[in-house]
C-alpha cells in the first residue's frame, strides 16, 4: 500500500476532497503525508490589480494566501491523527508539474493524490491543465479526485414542485 502520499492544495473544495482521500489511505495503511502549495511567478507576472496595487504587494498578498490555504490543510490533517507535513514552493520559471515532481523525489512520496476542476473546453485551453501535466510526467501512481460542476449538481437534492 501506498506510504507516502504527496497532495497539491490550491484550497479549492475539491483539493480538500483529495486531502480526505489521501488522509484515509494514508491512515489505513500507517502512512503520512506531504502537502504542497505552488506559488507560480508567472501568475504575478501577468496579474493585473484594478486597484493599484504593486508587484510586491501581490506577491505578499498570494504568499499570506498561500500560507492560510496549507495552515487549513494541516488542521485537517492533525485532526485525523494522520502523519503530514507542508511546503510552500515558490515556482519561479517552473512549471507545476516540475516542482510536483521534484516534491515527490525530495519525500520519497509513492503516490500524488489531487482533485481536479474538471474544465473542458475553451476553459481547459485558456487556464492549461495542471493535472494533465502531472500525470504526463508522475514517476509514480497519481490518484486524481474529480470535482466540477457536473458532480455539484449531482449531489443536491432534487425537489420536484408541483404546479398550482
Amino acid at each position: 500500500m501506498y506510504k507516502r502520499i504527496v497532495v497539491p492544495i490550491d484550497g479549492s473544495q475539491t483539493s480538500t476532497r483529495a486531502l480526505v482521500a489521501a488522509l484515509q489511505m494514508a491512515r489505513e495503511s500507517a502512512g503520512s503525508v506531504r502537502l504542497i502549495h505552488v506559488i507560480e511567478e508567472l501568475a504575478q507576472v501577468i496579474a493585473y490589480d484594478p486597484y493599484g496595487a504593486y508587484p510586491g504587494d501581490l506577491a505578499k498578498i498570494r504568499r499570506e494566501n498561500a500560507l492560510k490555504i496549507l495552515g487549513q490543510a494541516m488542521d485537517i490533517a492533525k485532526s485525523s491523527g494522520v502523519p503530514a507535513d507542508q511546503r510552500l514552493v515558490e515556482a519561479a520559471g517552473q512549471r507545476l508539474a516540475e516542482v510536483v515532481n521534484k516534491e515527490v523525489e525530495s519525500y520519497s512520496g509513492d503516490l500524488i493524490v489531487l482533485g481536479t476542476h474538471g474544465r473542458r473546453g475553451i476553459g481547459r485551453v485558456l487556464l492549461g491543465s495542471g493535472v494533465e501535466q502531472i500525470i504526463r510526467s508522475a514517476q509514480v501512481p497519481v490518484l486524481v479526485i474529480r470535482g466540477g460542476e457536473e458532480l455539484e449538481e449531482k449531489a443536491r437534492p432534487q425537489v420536484e414542485m408541483a404546479s398550482a
